[in-house]
């Protein structure tokens, strides 16, 4: 096996980007940290950078080993700090991302009760629409939709998240309420730009399971009132009364509750895919993570979040 500091030496340098900022994490010099991933280099016969005056990236075999070892490696800092804590509890920095809203609007919220139950974990937590690499970036876990799985993580499903139309009551006033997908024409819109593609997303909405009539139905809209590239800020758009949007629930769910909001086309809606909890695939997780997801699971089941989410 290889001595734990040259690892150590190889995963900080890849998380860092640098032998600078690895030595600076692990206390050491840069040489010192380039001297044991020279070694580690030798003794497995694989390139694990490329080096250049200017950058450190990993070499296709450093990225898979990265994977490989990554995990394990967290798993043994863990139980070295686990050894310097014998009371038992699960302990430690817990990184986890989240979308900024949904993160700020479900997650957040859970944070007293998680601490009231592990006091020495401390939630370093990052707000981010951004989706991460777990391994690479140091993360023990992280929430978040749309992703594609690459081998070695887990994901456990929260739910799967509808999208329906909604505008404000004081919008609505003197309006004829949609009857059918095509009325929404005759609104004001808050359309969505998708910020991977830069298009303008259209709305295309199916009935509720056992309604009667056509499937699904694409909405031919004229020039839209507003465009925003962030959900949030359509869903403080249609608050402030300047059009009717199409919105995942997890953004409105609070509105509709109040009144602030209200549904149009309760009969239609839209599929946005689910939301998921997802980390590193290993059979030891440090026990800090295996709690936060016991956790996150067990109060979104409490709280029935997953029927929330769901008009159908």
């Amino acid at each position: 096996m290889e001595p734990l500091n040259h690892l150590e030496s190889f995963v900080q340098s890849a998380e860092g980007r640098s032998f600078s900022e690895a030595a600076r994490r692990l206390g050491v010099t840069p040489a010192a940290v380039s001297k044991n991933v020279a070694r580690l280099e030798a003794r497995l016969g694989l390139r694990l950078f490329q080096r250049s005056t200017r950058s450190l990236t990993l070499t296709e075999g450093g990225e898979r080993f990265l994977a490989q070892i990554g995990g394990a490696l967290a798993t043994l800092r863990e139980a070295v700090a686990g050894v310097d804590t014998d009371d038992g509890q699960p302990s430690g920095t817990l990184k986890v991302s989240m979308g900024q809203a949904f993160g700020r609007e479900h997650v957040l919220p859970l944070m007293g009760g998680f601490l009231a139950r592990y006091p020495a974990i401390v939630p370093d937590w990052h707000f981010d629409n951004q989706q991460v690499d777990l391994v690479g970036e140091g993360f023990d876990a992280a929430i978040g939709g749309g992703i594609e799985l690459p081998a070695g993580l887990v994901a456990r499903e929260l739910a799967r998240i509808h999208v329906v139309a909604v505008a404000s009551p004081a919008y609505m006033e003197g309006r004829k309420p949609p009857r059918h997908p095509s009325d929404l024409a005759a609104l004001d819109t808050l359309m969505r730009r998708s910020s991977p593609t830069g298009r303008v997303r259209g709305w295309t909405l199916r009935r509720v399971r056992g309604g009667a009539g056509e499937g699904e139905v694409s909405v031919e809209l004229p020039r839209p009132r507003a465009i925003f590239n962030d959900p949030e800020a359509i869903a403080h758009a249609a608050l402030m009364g300047l059009g009717a949007a199409m919105l995942p629930l997890p953004f409105v769910e609070r509105g509709l509750r109040s009144g602030e909001l209200m549904r149009l086309l309760p009969d239609w809606y839209q599929d946005a895919g689910a939301v998921w909890l997802y980390y590193p695939s290993k059979k030891l997780l440090p026990p800090k993570t295996r709690v936060f997801i016991d956790f996150v699971l067990e109060r979104f089941r409490e709280e029935r979040f997953a029927q929330r989410m769901q008009v159908a």
